[in-house]
Parts: structure tokens; sequence; C-alpha cells
């Protein structure tokens, strides 16, 4: 029965390849050329090894087109379509800088993905890059609120702006059963690797997991269109840190301090079942994790101290965040209790063992 699902799967993925292989630009049309869908996949890791003792998780990735904590940006709203459903707009800055930009105080996602990019990040995951910063947007609309200035110009604070990750991408989407097609032997992530990777996924309660909110990039291009080592990625980290639902709704399942502290790891006081529910659009739920992923996680997550687990919160200014959105008696969460939380959770990891 494995046997039959991993050929239908790896079918699947060969016609989704296929099908793929008109979109993009000419250098990915080069690479899906070269390489099908399955081929690409069994040779993608998911893991970069990283100093995590070393890392500065306020500042995060210092790369090009980084930005510091609370940053103050000021470009033309751009008019442009923008998938999902959270509010967000596209604005370009006077040196054509184009930036997307998710806003919006009430707006689960704005810390959610400071948070959650910058713990894969640390741990050695792939992951754009997302800096909370303030906005001055020239030419934005109304509907986009913030607090008008005398010249029309529109602040917007607490903001969030993203950086994508990695060179080319080779495809725009992967469902989590795809991870079963990775192969070690081609080169491929290890066992331990893509279980870490997915019960980080249950510890983060990543309820909006369709496929379109993963994607596969190329770390180091080769000559001919081909892709030296792909990596498989989650890039749309928004709805965590809360309770993964049906419907992946704001405020439960993005950022909300009382739901995510109340979901336990693991479905049942022994086994390892991750207790991820899913929802309606998601391609992972309550998935089964070895041993050998519990253990490559716990090591990695063991590694963080409380300093850094502190900066990642504060990273994400997740003061100004409510404990339960939704009920504004709730008031708002400390830093503290953020990293109290994370603790617990991780000593759930640590101290389960798999059969």
């Amino acid at each position: 029965m494995r046997t039959l699902r991993l050929y239908l799967v790896s079918l699947l993925s060969v016609v989704g390849g296929v099908l793929m292989s008109v979109e993009g630009t000419a250098a990915q049309a080069d690479t899906r050329a070269a390489e099908t869908r399955a081929t690409v996949i069994a040779r993608s890791k998911v893991w970069i090894p990283m100093d995590i003792a070393s890392l500065d998780l306020k500042a995060g990735p210092s790369e090009p087109g980084s930005f510091p904590l609370g940053a103050t940006i000021t470009c033309k709203y751009l008019d442009k379509k923008m998938n999902g459903m959270s509010p967000k707009f596209t604005c370009v800055t006077a040196d054509g800088d184009e930036l997307k930009v998710k806003y919006g105080g009430t707006n689960g996602e704005v810390y959610g993905e400071v948070m959650s990019s910058r713990l894969l990040w640390a741990l050695g995951f792939g992951a754009d890059r997302m800096y909370s910063v303030r906005v001055i947007c020239q030419g934005c609309p109304a509907q986009v609120g913030g607090i008008v200035r005398d010249n029309g110009d529109r602040i917007l604070d607490p903001a969030a702006v993203e950086r994508k990750f990695g060179h080319d991408e080779l495809f725009a989407d992967w469902k989590w059963r795809e991870l079963e097609l990775v192969d070690e032997e081609s080169g491929g992530a290890t066992l331990a690797e893509r279980d870490a990777l997915t019960l980080l996924a249950v510890f983060l309660q990543h309820s909006d997991s369709k496929p379109v909110q993963q994607r596969i990039v190329c770390l180091e291009p080769a000559s001919a269109g081909a892709c030296a080592q792909p990596l498989m990625m989650i890039n749309d980290l928004g709805i965590t840190w809360g309770k993964a639902n049906r419907w992946n709704q704001q405020p439960r399942g993005s950022v909300n301090l009382a739901e995510w502290q109340a979901v336990d790891i693991w479905k049942g006081p022994t086994g390892c079942v991750g207790n991820l529910s899913g929802s309606f659009t998601g391609t992972l739920k309550e998935p089964v994790i070895s041993e050998e992923g519990r253990q490559f996680l716990a090591d990695l997550m063991t590694q963080l101290s409380d300093d850094q687990l502190r900066a990642m919160f504060e990273a994400a200014r997740i003061h100004l965040r409510a404990r339960a959105p939704e009920d504004a008696r709730s008031g708002l969460a400390a830093v503290d209790e953020w990293v109290m939380a994370f603790k617990e959770k991780r000593a759930q990891i640590v101290e389960r063992r798999c059969s």
C-alpha cells in the first residue's frame, strides 16, 4: 500500500511539474526542462547547518535588503494585485526597491511572520526574511488606514516587510506528503531533518499549509539551467503561534498566546502523533513523527538561550499584541510570557520518546 501511494504521489508530482513548466522566468523553465519535479524533490534539502549560539535573533539575517528593527521606510504605493486575506500592499522606494508590506496592529501576521521566520532561520530551515518596520506610504488609498499626515502620506506602524529567500524559484508549491519523495541516497534531506521540519510546523501550529504556502528554491545554481542544491521551505508563516482551525481564521490561529499555550504538542499521553488539526485547505494534519525527527528538533531547539528567545519575540514587537486578541480584556502579552510558553512547549518535545 505504501509503495502504491508513493508511486501515485510521484506520478502526480511529475504531472504537476509538467503543468507548471509553462510558468515563471526563462531560467526557471530551463531548470524544469532539465529535471522533472520528482527528481528535484528527491534531491531537495530542508535544513542547513547553523551556528545557533552565535545568532542575533533580534537583528535577524544581516543580508542585502535587511532592515533594522523599527526602521522607518518611505515608499510610494503601487497598485498591484496581492494574494491572501491579510492586509497588505506593494510599494516602491525612491531607489526603485519594490516591497511587500503587511500592516496593522490587529493583524496577527505582522507579528507571526517575523517570529516564525526568525525561528526557522536560527534553526537552519528555509524561510523568507521578515523585518518589523514603520512605513510611510505615499499615495496609499484610504482603506489602508493608518495615521494620515497633512500631505496625505499614511504612517503604518507596526508593519512587516518581506525579503525572499533563495535564488531562483524552482516550483511555487509543494504538499507535505511530498516530503516522502525526498531521497537521502540522491542527496536529499534525511528522515530526521524532514520529520524535524514537520514537527516544527506542529509546534508553530502552521494551520494554513496549503501547497502555495510552501515552495522549492535553488540554493546553489549550476550550469545548463540545472540546480545543484534545491531546498523545500515554508514561505508563508502568517497563520502561526495560535491554534490551527478549519478556516485559518484570525485571531484564533495567528499569534494568540492564550490559544497557542493551551495546545499540547502531541495527541495523547504516549506516542508521537503531532497535535495539528489542520485546516480545510491544508496538506498537513496530525503527522506521525519518528524518534530521529523528534531528537533532531529537540537538539536544535535546546541550543536557543533564553536571551535569544527574548530577542526573537522582541524582533516582532510582540508586546503590542494582546494575549487573546478576540478579547480586549486579556491585555497585552509581555515578552517573558511568550518565552515561558515557548520553553514549556519545547519541553514537551524534549521529554517525549517515540517508538
